[in-house]
């Protein structure tokens, strides 16, 4: 992690599961001057810094998204920003959207205003396999900042800051992860509800997204939409794996929610290029005004979507445990 050293790093949502993954990796890993925990919380920022021992170079930053000045004093003498910050669950944006489109949508907007005024050198925000041909508020939310920050380069390059989006499945172990949800109620009650036992889903580790994000930086010139390559898995072998011998019973699709999901979708297939050592796809921007070299690769998957039930990679109870043990 010799790119963040000697910087300034900013984490809008940091004290979320992905927020505290990352500031504790880059506390191992990195050389970066200063890491700023930039959230709305604070209780979860005083739990996080209890935590972490508060170490010198973490600074904490109560302040909402939402609120473009408190952004843009956050962004002073910042050289990066992962923007995690979002409202995530998508039964409740059903029922709230004015809220969700105001936090992912405005205040994604926000940060991008401010990263440019304050000169910010690079901004990954990240996005969610529910971004791709949403069915759901909360997806629509994510693929429309997913634009912002995408349509964002036009005129942040020639201001010096470049913009980049990472897009990743389901994370284990996530604050209101369904992994905690199962494994409370088939200890509890022997029995674990499926909304429906066909369904498949992408799953990615905190720490292997957190890798994600930060390598992104590295290769990232602005405006590509980042997708790691990671296995999927039916929901009941996770949930035989997560409780064995738990009774699985079918309730039904909640509202919003897929039987599949997609991190690409068949329109965008045709700019999604595949890394040569297969790790990663890159979806290229679909116009750009500012210079922008094709990556390396392949169109592995032109003219298909990349969806969990479509994958060529999946997870076995067997290796899911390993996963979860390992990391």
């Amino acid at each position: 992690m010799n790119f963040f050293a000697d910087s300034s790093i900013l984490i809008t949502g940091g004290t979320g599961s992905i927020g505290q993954t990352l500031t504790s990796y880059l506390l191992k890993e990195s050389k970066a001057r200063r890491i700023i925990i930039f959230s709305r919380d604070e209780l979860k920022q005083y739990e996080m810094k209890s935590r972490l021992g508060n170490p010198d170079r973490l600074r904490w930053f109560l302040g909402d998204i939402r609120d473009l000045d408190r952004m843009r004093l956050a962004l002073t003498n910042v050289d990066y920003v992962i923007h995690a910050a979002a409202l995530k669950q998508v039964d409740t944006g059903e029922f709230n959207p004015s809220e969700f489109i105001k936090t992912n949508i405005f205040g994604s907007q926000n940060v991008i205003q401010a990263a440019i005024d304050k000169g910010v050198k690079k901004v990954v925000a990240l996005s969610t396999d529910k971004a791709s041909s949403p069915i759901n508020l909360y997806g629509a939310t994510k693929l429309t900042a997913d634009k912002l920050f995408v349509a964002a380069n036009n005129y942040g390059i020639a201001q010096g800051t470049a913009f980049s989006v990472v897009r990743y499945g389901n994370v284990l172990g996530s604050r209101g992860s369904v992994m905690p949800f199962f494994k409370g109620l088939g200890d509890s009650t022997g029995k674990i509800p499926i909304t429906d036992f066909a369904m498949t889903r992408f799953w990615i580790t905190l720490k292997q997204a957190s890798r994600f994000v930060l390598e992104s930086f590295e290769i990232m010139q602005g405006g590509e939409l980042f997708v790691p390559r990671i296995p999927s898995m039916k929901i009941t072998d996770f949930a035989e794996a997560i409780c064995p011998g738990a009774e699985l019973y079918e309730i039904g699709l909640r509202p919003g929610e897929k039987l599949h999901e997609e991190m690409i979708s068949k329109e965008d297939s045709f700019r999604a290029i595949l890394s040569p050592d297969q790790s990663r796809f890159t979806i290229c921007p679909n116009f750009a005004s500012w210079p922008f070299a094709q990556p390396d690769g392949s169109l592995a998957i032109k003219g298909k979507s990349y969806s969990s039930d479509g994958n060529d990679l999946w997870l076995t109870k067997d290796s899911l445990l390993d996963l979860i043990n390992n990391e």
